[in-house]
């Protein structure tokens, strides 16, 4: 029960779910205290847009590419630099990979850039924008009727199903409170710096690791059924945080949805591997097919399917190619609010992305 339940549970939060919210946080005080500026300087110089574009999108999350998609809305972008922007996210997808090898995130994340960089301006230069006859300068949407009067996401849910456990405790706060003993726990066992057995001599064989892991998943759970399943970039109003609380509320948000997800492709994983004996080695979606089919699964919205793709990879099953034609794919969480404004311009985007995909999944398998 341990191993086939309780410790994929506990290496969710504890590899990935601790590492994404205090990265979500720091990328989350970033947005606001500086995210204006690259907007207001990228209207001003519109051959540098799909140079932004990606630069935006490559940023972890999916915060970067959605606060361009009221931009094109109006006018004041290109729709190359939308594709750059959608081409080099790997939307939510990317705190995975960034928990699990900050390394070999750096890599593909560079891959991705370079991809929808040249992707923005092909496209830029092609002329191809279906909402060029459309008079573009259209209102911002309001704000869903989710989202708490900060612009945030109403956790009111959240703080009803944490009510019999954390009583009176805001469920963010209660998330944070559990997130700093896991991290201080988490980095030496997972960096292999203490033996964990000995942590769980000290601790009174009490396991810290697996206790605080598996507590911190049912958390993000609870937290994820509260929001009712939605991540927080779903909307125009939460892609740029306005408060320090704010941006705190919105992480543990995020990050609970990652963790969820991600919980689900590990233990998804573990039963398979213990039921099956299946271990990734008879994987049949391996070359051109496996390429292909990354591309085809980036073509759902959302990041619920893309992180639990790219948690497959994480555990060993599925081959880079495979992986890299998803991460350019897909659009993450950007492409729900592009399809509110612009609903044609959203579907040629999505399979315009799917091209680069394709041909460079191909390429990597010729190359490795």
């Amino acid at each position: 029960m341990t191993e086939l339940v309780l410790r994929p549970l506990a290496d969710a939060f504890m590899q990935v779910g601790v590492y994404v919210a205090v990265m979500v946080a720091l990328f989350g005080w970033l947005r606001w205290r500086h995210g204006d500026r690259v907007t207001d300087g990228l209207t001003s110089r519109p051959r540098l847009g799909p140079l932004v574009g990606a630069l935006l999108g490559v940023s972890p999350g999916c915060g970067g590419a959605i606060i361009l998609m009221p931009l094109y809305a109006r006018g004041k972008v290109s729709f190359g630099t939308v594709v750059a922007a959608l081409a080099a996210t790997m939307g939510d997808s990317s705190w995975v990979v960034l928990a699990w090898n900050p390394v070999f995130a750096l890599k593909i994340h560079a891959l991705l850039f370079a991809v929808g960089l040249v992707t923005g301006y092909v496209v830029d230069a092609l002329g191809i924008d279906p909402a060029r006859a459309v008079n573009h300068r259209v209102a911002a949407a309001p704000a869903p009727a989710g989202l708490a009067a900060a612009g945030g996401p109403d956790l009111a849910g959240a703080r009803r199903l944490l009510g019999g456990l954390l009583p009176r405790v805001p469920a963010s706060t209660a998330f944070w409170g559990l997130t700093t003993p896991a991290f201080a726990v988490s980095v030496p066992v997972v960096f292999q710096l203490v033996d964990p057995g000995a942590l769980t001599r000290s601790f009174g064989g009490v396991d810290p690791y697996l206790a605080l892991g598996v507590l911190g998943t049912l958390t993000a759970a609870l937290i994820f059924a509260g929001g009712r399943g939605k991540l927080a970039d779903d909307s125009l109003e939460t892609a740029q945080p306005r408060s320090l609380r704010e941006t705190l509320r919105h992480s543990a948000h995020e990050a609970s949805f990652v963790t969820v997800w991600v919980a689900v492709a590990y233990l998804g994983w573990q039963v398979v591997i213990t039921t099956t004996g299946f271990d990734g080695s008879q994987l049949a979606l391996t070359g051109l097919v496996g390429v292909l089919v990354g591309a085809g699964i980036g073509l759902i919205p959302g990041c619920a399917v893309q992180i639990v793709f790219t948690g497959l990879y994480v555990s060993g099953g599925l081959p880079l190619p495979t992986l890299v034609a998803n991460a350019i794919s897909q659009d993450g969480d950007a492409l729900i609010p592009l399809a509110a404004l612009r609903r044609h311009s959203a579907a040629l985007a999505t399979v315009v992305t799917t091209v680069p995909a394709a041909a460079v999944g191909a390429a990597l398998l010729v190359l490795l």
